[in-house]
Formats: structure tokens, sequence, C-alpha cells
């Protein structure tokens, strides 16, 4: 019955040709308007999976809490200076700060201007005397370029460096570096480039930190997820204002961007590159495939139009369903052009064998449909059953992408027997000379035929023996080892991660009160994975008291110095400027006669610096100042600060502080950091797992990337069971034998296991791109399985020999250039997904073309009805009431 349906709509549409084209046409332009009209993207990746799963929701309860921490762009300044990156940094705050339409806020981290201010309270008292000390003894220093931040202070102030060399006071091998530094700055200004001069060492050091001159700026952009980059505007203004500011490395900063927004939007931009040269090859090697198995541009371009047809209905209708396309079910249209050519081979290759049998156009093109429509039919019922199979899961990306595909294979189905038939009859393509199948196949036909036993084993033994290896099939969870290391966002990424105050892989934990969040920290501290658990509390340092006492006695001394009031200078002449320096020059030569060895050197080295920067022109002494006089202005503005420390409590922490710990409903934040900083995904989930332990409302990176990973396995395996289950239902409905159910699965079943046992062998791992090839090799191997099947059903003999094999091959062949040519993409996650949709295609290819027709042996012959002579009987019968 289902024959002669099928074959009585391929002679209705065939004899109405041009009807069904302009209907086709005119829905196409429907189609295309709707999509156009409707398009949408929401590239927001928090969308993917389910948002009512346990990790989701306490993923959006914390991010709900601290809005301020999610969705942010980081933008990291390396200064060839401490003072280089704290001015890069101010100044570019301080250019788009009031960017509302752009940005929610553009801000530097709360605790860098608390603890410029602070700092010295965190210290030891030990440290925090020396650093007293130190700074006492560079008072007199310190008043000169208070007093007059210029190239003139600075010249009297290295000359009262060379009085306190020459009298004694000073050991020139203790001052060596600081010379050294300065005479790299002037002779960088000698040479017209700005060389920043840090003067870090008059203010006590840089702490002990790990990149003392790193500075950091917190962007909040306002995104656009219709756009396939919703942070681009953002990210554009702020390129243009780094150009615009001159933060570049030829002027002592050198700049990066990364967080989840350039992370995402720099991915994008990968997957950019090289498309349309790629897409014009692969459309290239795609038309030369099918070429080789229509051997007819008539029947090329019914194929490609049949195929574009349906690709523009489905988008239609996907977007009428879902509303908007994420960033996983924009594959529709890989998967329908895949399966949606085969179709179309299917049907063509048919066409081709039956003109070859009977030259009348009409009769071949009926009795294509008479002898394909049955395995069609079911190839696209059993693939749209696998589609909807990831409706019920929790990975949205792919279940919307299982809706929008599984409709797409009803209506290339329908094209395939609607708009291709009408097609053929207009084009008329030419009748075929010689059978379309691979005669040179016989003998490998005829020792699958005798030899059945050996190629079975030959096959499962491999299979069954490497079986072990599944246990070892890995996924690789963290997403950022999808994205190539040579992007700017994911090497920064990388880099933060190595320094355990800016990894991005710690763990946070939402709490009631501070008093829990406090007593939560204290036992998370206790586990072995964590290097520092870390609440509000921190803020408040301990003994302050006699630190306060230091301080104050040092403000005592430095701060008249620091505030010049009337005493400060007016801004010098150039002449005035020279002749500090030719001062600096004679007082830097009697230093250097006190010394020897590389100290002696270096002040020489330095004097000569100044004595050339005061016969230069004016422009190089114009370079030096601004070598010089920010890091004066920076340094003067960061020694008020210090001394100006006052006692810290909780209630009196900045307002900016207070926000990024505790809400105002009272909530609390912990922050843990890792001991063991690597990223390797084994260290970050016994991390993330010892943490949830103690805390089960824990979320952070190493949680959310772990359980995200587990989510989309648990979406795939229970959309397997599904779509196995349901394939099997459908197939026994249609086939009527278990037997032949298990010639359709267990061929589509070892191919998914060799498949999984290969990835081990060549050490690919399983990840949230390449494991989208699961679905195609679902659809097109329960496909191919059928077509073998119902051709061995119908009494096919020797079936490697006929057309059918042409159609499969050339099938395969199309979707794997097609797949495959992403294999070559810059982008790692694109890469590994036609890396393995490739090697699925080649498993699935190999299982359906050797292993099926050795599993199935010759045809029984108890069948009562010959589907061959029925379908003849049938194209008979249609085309003789067509006539």
């Amino acid at each position: 019955m289902l024959t002669r349906i099928v074959a009585r709509i391929v002679a209705a549409c065939s004899r109405h040709a041009m009807l069904v084209v302009l209907l086709s046409a005119l829905l196409t332009v429907l189609s295309a308007w709707y999509a156009a009209t409707h398009f949408a993207i929401n590239t927001d990746s928090n969308t993917l999976i389910a948002s009512d799963l346990p990790w989701r929701q306490r993923q959006e309860a914390f991010n709900k809490a601290f809005p301020q921490n999610d969705g942010l762009i980081l933008m990291v300044l390396d200064g060839s200076t401490p003072e280089a990156a704290q001015d890069a940094a101010d100044r570019f705050v301080a250019r788009l700060k009031d960017d509302t339409r752009h940005f929610d806020f553009v801000r530097l981290p709360p605790e860098q201007a608390f603890f410029g201010k602070d700092g010295l309270l965190f210290q030891p008292v030990a440290a925090v005397r020396q650093a007293a000390d130190q700074l006492g003894k560079a008072q007199p220093l310190l008043a000169t370029l208070a007093a007059d931040p210029s190239l003139r202070g600075l010249s009297q102030m290295v000359g009262m460096m060379g009085i306190g060399i020459e009298q004694g006071k000073i050991p020139l091998d203790q001052v060596q570096p600081f010379f050294s530094k300065m005479a790299d700055s002037i002779e960088g200004a000698l040479a017209g480039r700005v060389v920043p001069f840090s003067f870090q060492a008059l203010a006590g050091g840089n702490d002990g930190q790990a990149y003392p001159n790193r500075r950091f700026v917190q962007l909040k952009p306002k995104l656009d997820y219709g756009a396939l980059e919703p942070g681009a505007d953002a990210t554009d203004v702020v390129r243009t204002t780094i150009d615009e500011l001159h933060l570049t490395p030829d002027h002592g900063v050198t700049v990066r961007l990364t967080g989840q927004i350039p992370l995402d939007d720099q991915e994008f931009g990968t997957l950019k590159e090289g498309f349309a040269l790629n897409s014009i090859l692969t459309v290239l090697a795609v038309v030369f495939l099918l070429w080789l198995a229509l051997k007819s541009g008539r029947l090329i371009v019914a194929v490609f139009l049949a195929t574009a047809v349906g690709l523009v209905m489905t988008a239609a209708l996907g977007l009428l369903l879902v509303g908007a396309l994420n960033l996983i079910s924009v594959a529709f249209a890989v998967l329908f052009i895949g399966i949606g050519v085969d179709f179309g081979i299917q049907f063509s290759v048919r066409y081709r064998d039956e003109r070859f049998i009977e030259n009348a156009l009409l009769p071949a093109i009926v009795g294509a449909g008479a002898k394909a429509g049955r395995p069609l039919l079911l190839a696209a019922a059993a693939t749209t059953a696998g589609f909807f199979s990831f409706l019920p899961t929790d990975y949205k990306g792919v279940s919307e992408l299982g809706l929008i595909a599984g409709n797409g294979m009803i209506i290339a189905f329908v094209v395939s027997i609607t708009l291709l038939p009408a097609l053929l009859q207009l084009f008329n393509p030419p009748s075929e000379s010689k059978e379309v199948g691979y005669a040179f196949l016989k003998p490998v036909d005829h020792f699958l035929e005798n030899h059945r036993l050996l190629v079975i084993v030959a096959t499962l033994g491999p299979v069954i023996l490497m079986s072990p290896l599944l246990f070892h099939v890995r996924f690789d969870f963290n997403p950022l080892n999808l994205n190539s290391d040579k992007v700017e966002s994911v090497a920064t990424i990388r880099d933060l991660a190595t320094d355990a105050s800016t990894t991005p892989y710690k763990v946070d934990v939402l709490e009631p009160t501070l008093a829990r969040a406090n007593a939560v920290a204290a036992e998370i501290a206790k586990l072995p994975e964590v290097g520092n658990a870390k609440t509000l509390d921190a803020y408040v340092p301990a003994d302050q008291e006699p630190k306060l006492q230091i301080i104050a006695d040092l403000k005592d001394l430095l701060g008249p110095s620091l505030d010049p009031g009337a005493d400060a200078k007016p801004a010098p002449t150039d002449a005035e400027s020279v002749d500090a320096l030719k001062g600096a020059v004679v007082r830097l030569d009697r230093a250097a006669a006190k010394g020897t060895g590389q100290a002696q050197a270096t002040t020489k080295r330095l004097s000569d610096a100044f004595g050339k920067l005061a016969a230069a022109p004016a422009s190089a002494r114009d370079m030096a100042s601004l070598a010089f006089v920010p890091a004066m202005h920076l340094l003067i503005d960061q020694l008020r600060g210090l001394i100006s420390a006052e006692t810290v409590t909780l209630a009196n922490l900045p307002a900016s502080i207070r926000g990024d710990w505790v809400t105002q409903g009272g909530q609390a934040r912990i922050e843990v950091t890792p001991k063991d900083l690597s990223t390797a995904n084994d260290n970050l989930q016994r991390f993330g797992d010892a943490v949830l332990a103690v805390a089960p409302d824990a979320t952070g990176q190493p949680i959310v990337i772990k359980d995200s990973g587990d989510s989309v396995i648990h979406a795939f395996i229970e959309a397997g069971i599904w779509a196995l289950a349901s394939i099997a239902v459908l197939l026994y409905l249609a086939l009527r034998r278990i037997t032949d159910v298990l010639l359709t699965l267990v061929p589509l079943i070892l191919a998914g296991l060799l498949t999984l046992e290969v990835t081990v062998v060549i050490g690919m791992p399983l990840n949230f791109a390449n494991i989208i090839a699961i679905p195609l090799l679902l659809g097109l191997g329960v496909a191919f399985k059928i077509y073998f099947v119902l051709a061995w059903r119908a009494g096919q003999r020797h079936v490697l020999q006929s057309s059918l094999t042409r159609a499969v091959f050339f099938s395969a062949s199309c979707t794997a250039v097609a797949f495959g040519s992403l294999w070559a993409s810059s982008h790692p996650g694109t890469s590994s997904m036609g890396k393995l949709l490739a090697l699925s295609l080649a498993c699935t290819l190999v299982s359906a073309i050797f292993f099926q027709p050795a599993l199935m042996g010759p045809p029984r012959e108890e069948e009562r009805v010959d589907p061959e002579e029925e379908a003849r009987n049938i194209t008979r019968e249609i085309t003789q009431a067509a006539e």
C-alpha cells in the first residue's frame, strides 16, 4: 500500500510538473520571506541546558545575588612598569565610565583602590615597619618630587642622591638598579620613544606580588543576544578607546581582553575564519561527487534545487516552532543538507537505473518512486524518530536541533517524492546506456557471499576485542579546550589561571548570612584541595593598632612633604630643565668616583645620558617627561593614600567592596581558591567535588563545566535509548520480523561502538562540539541500513554491484566531504567535530557496505510477494492510467 501511494504521488507530480514547481516556488518564496523577517539567533550559551537542573539553579541564584560578577569583559593591562599599567587603567576608566550606552559599568576592581589606601595594614608588623623606615629615609627625595613633579625635579632628586653617595650616606651598589632603569628611560627618549620609569623602589617595593606590573579593568557590556557576537559593539568601543589612548606596547602597555564575553565572541570570530573559501571548496567537491554519482548536469541541478527548497522550508518551520535558533540548533542546515542530499541521490540513482531498463521518462520516474519510495519513507520515519528522541532531554540546544531536524526529515522526504520528480520531468535527463551499479565489485560480492562467517568474525572480532576501550572513552567537559590557544581571550585565561589570585577556576558558595559563610569557609579551608576560602572578613586586617601607629608616625614625617602647598614650584621652562640636567651630571660624576665595577659603570652611563639629554633638542626632553612625570604623580598619590590608612571594620568597608561579597538581603559569598592550579579536568573535578561535599550549594567554573558535561552525556544516553527503542518499534511495525529489525540495528550499533573505540585509540575525547556527530551517525546510519535491508527483502542479490551501493557510497561521500572539511578548521572544537563526523561516517559506511551484506546473507526464498515485481506491476499500472 505504501509503495502504491508513493508511486501515485510521484506520478501525479510528474504529470503536473509545472504546477508542482510553481507551487513549490511559491512556498519557497513565502518560507524565505518568513525566515528572513523572523530570523533570530540566541547566542546566550546559558540557555543551551535546561534551567531547572540543580547546578543551573545554584549558578543562577549566585548570578542573581551578584550580577556584577556575571557577563564581564576583563581587561588585563601589563605595563613595562606598575605606574604605566596603573596610568593606562586610570585613563581608560576615565574615558568610558560614563558610557551607559554600551556598558552597565566600567570600573577598576574595587579592592584595587582599597588596597592602595589600606594595603600596609595587611602586611606583618615587621614589614610595615621596614616599609616606613625606607620611606622615611627617602623623605627628602620624595619632597623634591612632590614639590616639583617635572624633569627639573627629577634632576634635582638625582643630584641629591649623588650628594648622599658622595658623602657615604647612600651605598652606590644599593641604587645601581634604580640608576640603570633611569638610564634606560633617558636613552629611550633620546631614541625618540617613551620607556616608562618606575618609582616602585622608592615606594617600598611590590609587596611580593606575582605580577606587580599588571592591572585590571572590569567592564559589564550591554549584550545583543540576537547577534552572532553579542558583545561585539562593546568590544569595538573598547578596542577603539585603546587605540585612541595609545595603550600599546610601543607606549609601555600591553592590553588583552578576556572573560566569558570575549571568549564567546572571539570563538565565533575564529569560526568565521576561512569560512567563505572553505564553503566554496566544499560545494565544488560535493558537485564533483554528485557528477560522479549522477553523470548528468540536469540531475545535479534537480537535486540541488530540491535540497535548497527543503532547506528553506525547514528553516521557516524551525523558526516558527522555536522562535530563535541557538548555537547548536543552527546545525540543522548541515544535518538537512547531509540527509536531504542522501534522499535526492537515492531517488536519482534509482531513476538512472530505471531509465536504463525503461527508456521512457515517465515510467522511469514512476518506477524510481515505486522502488525507492518505501525505503525513503521508512528511512525518513526512522531518522525523524531518532531526532525527536532528543526532545525530552535536558540539553535544550540539541533538543531544539532534534525538533527542527526531525521535521526537516519529513520535509526532505516530501520534497523527494514531489518536487524532485517534477523537476526530473521538466529537465528530462538523458537515458542511460549502461548499468548504474558497480560491476567491478562482483568479486567482493562473491567473497562476502561465500565467506560470510569469516567477514562477520573479522568485523565483530576486533570490535569485541576492543570493547574494553569503551571504559576509557573520555568526555572533555572543559569548553576552553574547544578554543584555539592562539585566540587572545583563551591565551589570557590560561595565563591568569597560573596565579592563585587571578585564576578563573574558583568556586563560589552563597550562604544566608556572613556568620554562616565564615563558619562554612573555615570548614572548606581544611580541605587538602583548597588553597584559600575567603569571605568579606578577609578585608578586615589583623593587628591594626601597631600598624596604624607606625603609619601615623610616617604620616607626620611625610605628610607635609607630600602636600607642599605654597612650596610647590611652577612648571619649569625648558632652559631650567636643561640647567637642572647639567647640575645632575656634575653630581653623578662625583658619585661615580666613589664606586667601582658595575655600580660605577652604571652611574657613569646615567651621567652621560643626562648630559646628552641636556644637549638634545627640546622634543627629547618632552619625551623624557612622558616617561617620568606620570610616574611621579602616581607615586605621590599612592603615598598619600598609604599614609592616610585608618582602622578598617566591617561597618566602614567601602560599599563597592561590601557589594561584591554581601547582598543587601544579607546573603554572603565565599570564594574558594584551589591549592593545585592545574586546569586538568581531573584536578578541577576533584576540587569541585571536595567543596561540594562541604557546601552542597557551591557553584563556579570547576563545578559548572563538570556538571554541564554530565548533563550533556546524560542527555545523549537518554536520547540514544529513546532513539533505539523508537526506531526498533517503527522498524518492527514496517518489517514485521524481529530478525530484520536486528539486521538493521546491529550494524548501526556496531558502527557506533567502532567509532567510540577508535576515538580512544587515536586519543580524541568527546566534547560539547563533536558529540553532535551522534545524531548524524544515527540519522544516516539508520537510513543506510534500511536501504540494504529492504533491498535484501526484495530478493536482491550481490548488493555491492547494485545501484543502491552507488547511491549510498556517494551520499556518504558528499556528507563526509561537507563535514570532513571542518577538520581543517583552525578552531579546535570545529576541527574535532569534523574529525569525529568523518570518522563516524567512515565506520557507518563500512558497516553498511561490507558487514551488513555478510550478516544478511542470501535473500530468503519464502517471500510470497516479490517487491521488485510488485513495483514493476505498480509502475506499469500507474503509467498506463496516466497515459
